[in-house]
């Protein structure tokens, strides 16, 4: 208990997931409708230069009307208290208690407690905390009961209910309901600053983010400050991003915090005359996830690289997972199924993933793409597949397939007569940023991801136990696999072409397609060769410029085998990053520019994101492809551990999962390996057999040997590499 008080003085929010809540009281909701309701409150913080700038995509919003309910059998009487946002009534086996009670005492025996809660502003939510009464996830719930009387007063014995779990946060302090929700925050100072205009600009020392705090504010007139991810935006009074204008009138010294959060690293602080103030600094404000994965290696760029993905992955994790700080602040679909799976292998927060999944999606009806992108509708169907993989969460997939039918029957129905997808009214196909980037006709990209979407809605069905709709979509993915590479696959490129227009296949052979089908095992072994050669590693096919694109090349090399090379890449790439000064990784880096101009994008000089999560990849690629780890069977029940060096002297590491952790090390003729989960397999290429004491090497081709690992116990295999 001392522990959880000390999560609690923390924060109301937590995002572990630890057996020590299962028996403890949570304020819990229609499931996913906290969800939407936060992602509402953040997506629309947004402000540019001072204006308000909301999202361009429908925002739906919580049921107002919520009945909860909880059958259970006591063996003695039993005092439990209420809490509720919302109007509220309350009953006890069907009978209603008069008023609006805060404690009720309930008899021993069975019996079932209902509550029905209305709130318009804020969402119906209840905390119910007896001795063994309590709220949590598995109390039912409904926003239509369909419930009626007839005339002799009797209840219908069947109503056509549809009840479902409840949700939560883990929201665990009864006295501060959901609505007031907030992260936590910590005091941060400036490392130094410099004097400018009439003021200075503060230099808090590397990217960061939350509310500036103004110490000792006196004077009447006004207070001007001006943000920026660069000492050249904030110094920009006319062109910066972000900026907060303050009308002053104190004759005693008062202290005054901004009301909003932004990103920045430098302040430009702007008085008028007969305007003062002691100081400033900032309330960081964080989401408290606890780093679980680790990589360090004999290379000290990439450990660097390393450690700055992974704060610019920490900044961008907040409520939900978003784009980027300073900018946007959004939920974008395609930004977030990155961060999925860097989070499994940095913070492994299965919760904070989950409320991404259910703010994104939303309610029905679907009457538009996540996000009004194309591509990102299929993000979202293999984030949830992945979420499965990796956490092993089967009921979090039965309960959201409802929700996965509907966008997909959405999809379905905008099939053109070819029965592939392009460009209709409304729709936004996004791809990249990338110049000059044809989005015309049936573009191969989409195709691409709708094939995996329809084989993920497969998957789930299955999960489901919707074996009629599991076979249906198994059928329509296999049908446009074969259709793919009936239409778009040149043999004279040894590619997939870009795209198809007025039914003719296009000579333009891009990246997107290519390397998606690598990592999907779309390929055969040879095309997959010929993609590599013609296309990856071909300096004339246009080159991506995003990290959100390098980080899916970069895999699907990495998925043929060419560690050696990424790691160039990386150390180039975002090495040059960190050459010019970067703290965070940005939203688009591109060496051939100069000076300014690497801070300019969407026609604004200080445009560009210098904190974006789509920057962070290498956790993934480091993780996933270096120490080599990744699940075979849900949740880690078994896994590989295939370890590259990839030019490196030595490396080491840890993986999180839902039941611990994956430990790795190795060097040019050791590795050691430790698990706390399921049954590995550690494969290793070797000029000679391993020796490993306590288990057997097992051969399965020449040069290459598997060794079974089990949970519990430490191995030190000697290989020659």
């Amino acid at each position: 208990m001392k522990n959880l008080k000390k999560i609690l003085l923390l924060s109301i929010f937590t995002c572990l997931t630890y057996p020590i809540f299962a028996q403890k009281a949570s304020w819990i909701w229609y499931p996913g409708d906290f969800d939407i309701y936060m992602s509402n409150v953040m997506q629309n913080r947004r402000t540019e230069r001072g204006s308000f700038f909301p999202v361009f995509w429908k925002m739906d919003s919580h049921y107002v009307l919520v009945d909860f309910h909880k059958e259970f059998t006591l063996s003695q009487p039993e005092e439990v208290k209420l809490f509720v946002e919302g109007t509220y009534n309350v009953k006890i086996d069907g009978q209603a208690i008069s008023g609006f009670p805060k404690t009720i005492q309930i008899p021993a025996g069975k019996h079932k407690l209902s509550l029905k809660v209305y709130s318009q502003g804020a969402l119906p939510a209840i905390f119910v905390q007896g001795k063994t009464v309590v709220s949590d996830e598995t109390w039912l719930t409904t926003f239509e009961d369909k419930e009626w009387i007839d005339q002799s007063g009797k209840v219908s014995d069947k109503s056509g209910t549809t009840f479902v779990t409840a949700g939560s946060w883990n929201l665990t302090d009864p006295n501060v309901l959901p609505s007031k929700f907030k992260l936590p925050v910590v005091a941060h100072f400036a490392t130094k600053k410099e004097i400018a205009g009439k003021g200075y600009v503060a230099d808090f020392g590397k990217e960061t983010f939350g509310f500036i705090k103004v110490h000792g504010l006196k004077g009447k007139g006004k207070l001007n400050l001006y943000y920026g991810e660069s000492k050249e935006e904030a110094l920009s009074i006319d062109k910066c991003e972000t900026l907060d204008f303050l009308d002053i009138d104190l004759a005693q010294k008062k202290d005054s915090i901004m009301p909003l959060s932004k990103a920045f690293r430098y302040v430009n602080f702007q008085p008028d005359n007969g305007v003062t103030a002691d100081s400033i600094s900032m309330l960081y404000e964080y989401a408290p996830v606890t780093e679980r994965g680790s990589f360090k290696s004999s290379d000290t760029e990439l450990n660097k690289i390393y450690d700055v993905a992974k704060y610019t992955f920490q900044l961008n994790t907040r409520e939900f997972f978003i784009d980027g700080i300073k900018r946007d602040r959004w939920v974008w679909s395609g930004d977030a199924y990155q961060s999925y799976l860097m989070n499994y292998y940095s913070f492994f927060d299965a919760p904070t993933v989950k409320r991404t999944l259910l703010a994104q999606r939303g309610k029905d009806p679907v009457t538009a793409h996540i996000n009004t992108i194309m591509d990102y509708s299929f993000y979202w169907f293999l984030g949830i597949y992945d979420y499965y993989k990796y956490t092993g969460d089967e009921k979090f997939v039965q309960d959201i397939y409802p929700r996965m039918q509907s966008l997909m029957t959405y999809i379905d129905g905008r099939k053109n007569k070819n029965g592939l997808l392009e460009w209709m009214p409304g729709d936004w196909i996004f791809i990249d940023w990338a110049d000059k980037l044809s989005k015309d006709g049936e573009v191969s990209f989409e195709q691409l991801l709708y094939a995996r979407s329809l084989e993920t809605m497969a998957l789930c069905a299955k999960l489901a136990n919707d074996s009629e709709n599991a076979a249906k979509y198994d059928v329509e993915a296999k049908a446009l696999k074969a259709k793919i590479f009936e239409l778009y696959w040149n043999q004279n490129k040894q590619a997939l072409v870009h795209s198809r227009v007025q039914d003719k296949p296009t000579d333009n052979v891009t990246r997107y397609a290519n390397m998606f089908g690598i990592f999907f095992d779309y390929f055969t072994p040879e095309q997959k060769i010929a993609v590599k050669e013609n296309v990856l590693l071909n300096d004339k096919i246009a080159k991506i410029t995003t990290p959100y694109m390098r980080f899916y090349e970069l895999e699907a090399l990495c998925a043929m085998g060419e560690q050696s090379y990424v790691l160039k890449e990386m150390k180039s790439y975002w090495g040059g990053m960190l050459k010019l000064g970067a703290t965070s990784f940005w939203e688009e880096y591109n060496p051939d520019k100069k000076g300014v101009e690497h801070l300019e994008m969407y026609g604004r000089p200080y445009g560009k994101s210098l904190c974006h999560a789509w920057g962070a990849s290498p956790i993934y690629l480091l993780g996933k492809y270096y120490l080599g780890v990744s699940p075979v069977t849900a949740g880690y029940e078994t896994y590989n551990i295939e370890p590259s060096l990839g030019g490196l002297e030595w490396m080491e590491g840890k993986v999180p999962t839902v039941n611990g952790d994956i430990s790795v090390y190795m060097n040019k003729k050791e590795i050691k390996v430790s698990s706390a989960v399921g049954t590995g397999t550690l494969k290793i290429k070797s000029k000679s057999k391993p020796v490993v004491k306590g288990t057997e090497v097992k051969e399965v081709s020449k040069g290459k040997y598997e060794i079974t690992i089990e949970k519990g116990k430490d191995y030190l295999v000697k290989y020659s590499g």
